[in-house]
């Protein structure tokens, strides 16, 4: 969500004509677009503020602006304007449309700019992206989250759940696969608890007839999907994150039934506790959640998972983080985001007594990762020798002479390719020409080697 953001107000800044530049030095506009889910990412949010103060002392105009969800917690703020007071424009997650209007008087007023929204006024989406992928592209279907996990900052950053109209997004995604992207990741704080209302009697009596909706009239989540699966041009389909609690039967059969479905799911478990996945207000425990993973996989064979875990939530012994790393042997996720318990201001859970002590969330943390990777490294191995189709994305991070893109399942591919295979007028094409003709076209790779966070390959011609 936070990357798609980052997209919009790109996208609005080249609007109003400003061109991006790969290094801050050579910014004369500077956006740091915040997250809350970790207290590391606010330690390293105020350190690089910190930086920021001499260029901003000795260029006038030069400015800095805050986002995102930090900037809707008011202690985030009064520490700015106590300690950071260089800021120039403080903005939230509810008024991203608002910052070329808040850029353009604090330039003009040479004044600090702050404004916050308490809550998002619609779930209207009219902003221009500038997407980080030509061929991919992030959509959101929905805003907020109404769960309330006691550990969880998202509902007062975020705000309640909100989904746009099913019209809207279709409308949204089919001018993407007009521009060329062939692949959607469709973005909610639980987006499988989308309840999209119909602007058209006509829609919702067609999703009525094919059983899309609900005794309200509301669209579900499964038929949003199976309705993007009818635009042409649109090949992938993805969605993140999901909560387990309300994964439904109807969506595994989606996955079963449309093709165009990815073969992938984030499904966080946050623990394998049935009594700190109650303190977490979770709302489904080990049983439930293992129901859901083995019908996914008897419905989809080879379906890939990842999750996110927690380590050292309050309250939690010895013999519950056991059932966490048992939850992981019994599941073997693919991959796994797992974090160290982080007091966040604000939420239930920073008012436990019970903290654990950080040595021992560190010792415990080690053990689940290292747990993770040899599984994830095991599953990665088995692809070998298998032949995958993978959507190039362009160059490798890793290696500038290689290409890299997703399978379906998600995994991050990185694979050579014969360049004699592609001739210009008798002459084999530069490496540069090569990746920009490949990337956003579908290649078969066959897998040479599995690594802990990745496959390697080379393109099957």
């Amino acid at each position: 969500m936070n990357e798609h953001d980052s997209e919009m107000i790109a996208g609005m800044l080249s609007e109003l004509g400003y061109v991006q530049v790969p290094d801050r030095k050579e910014a004369s506009i500077e956006i740091l677009n915040t997250c809350s889910v970790r207290e590391n990412a606010d330690k390293r949010f105020f350190g690089t503020l910190g930086q920021l103060k001499r260029r901003s002392k000795e260029d006038p105009e030069y400015m800095v602006c805050v986002c995102g969800c930090m900037m809707q917690q008011q202690h985030i703020i009064d520490r700015i304007k106590e300690k950071y007071p260089w800021v120039d424009i403080i903005f939230g997650t509810h008024n991203i449309h608002r910052f070329p209007t808040l850029l353009g008087n604090a330039i003009r007023e040479k004044e600090q700019k702050i404004e916050i929204w308490d809550a998002r006024e619609s779930s209207e989406q009219e902003l221009p992206a500038k997407r980080l992928y030509e061929n991919k592209a992030l959509v959101n279907i929905m805003y907020g989250c109404n769960n309330f996990c006691t550990y969880c900052i998202v509902p007062y950053t975020r705000g309640r759940e909100m989904s746009r109209a099913p019209e809207d997004v279709l409308e949204e995604i089919e001018k993407l696969a007009a521009d060329g992207v062939r692949e959607v990741m469709l973005l909610g704080q639980n987006v499988n608890s989308y309840k999209g209302e119909f602007k058209n009697p006509g829609n919702q009596q067609k999703a009525r007839l094919e059983g899309f909706v609900e005794e309200d009239g509301i669209c579900t989540f499964s038929h949003l999907v199976r309705l993007i699966a009818g635009i042409d041009g649109i090949e992938r389909i993805r969605f993140m994150t999901s909560h387990p609690k309300d994964l439904s039967d109807e969506l595994i059969e989606t996955f079963r039934v449309t093709d165009k479905l990815c073969k992938n799911i984030h499904l966080p478990v946050q623990s394998g506790s049935d009594r700190v996945l109650k303190k977490m207000n979770r709302r489904y425990d080990s049983a439930r959640y293992l129901d859901i993973v083995r019908k996914l996989r008897e419905a989809v064979p080879g379906i890939t998972m990842s999750t996110d875990i927690i380590v050292g939530f309050p309250g939690e012994t010895e013999e519950e983080f056991e059932d966490t790393l048992e939850m992981v042997r019994k599941v073997r996720y693919d991959s796994a985001f797992t974090f160290l318990y982080s007091i966040r201001t604000g939420t239930p859970a920073a008012t436990y007594p019970d903290q654990i002590p950080e040595d021992v969330k560190h010792e415990r943390f080690n053990r689940l990762v290292e747990l993770v990777d040899s599984i994830s490294l095991e599953k990665n191995l088995a692809y070998v020798g298998r032949t995958e189709k993978v959507l190039v994305e362009g160059r490798s991070k890793r290696n500038r002479n290689t290409l890299a893109g997703r399978t379906d399942g998600f995994k991050l591919v990185n694979f050579t390719i014969d360049p004699s295979a592609f001739m210009e007028k008798g002459e084999a094409c530069s490496f540069d020409e090569i990746a920009e003709k490949l990337t956003g076209t579908f290649m078969d790779v066959r897998i040479t080697n599995g690594k802990t966070f990745s496959l390697e390959g080379e393109a099957v011609l």
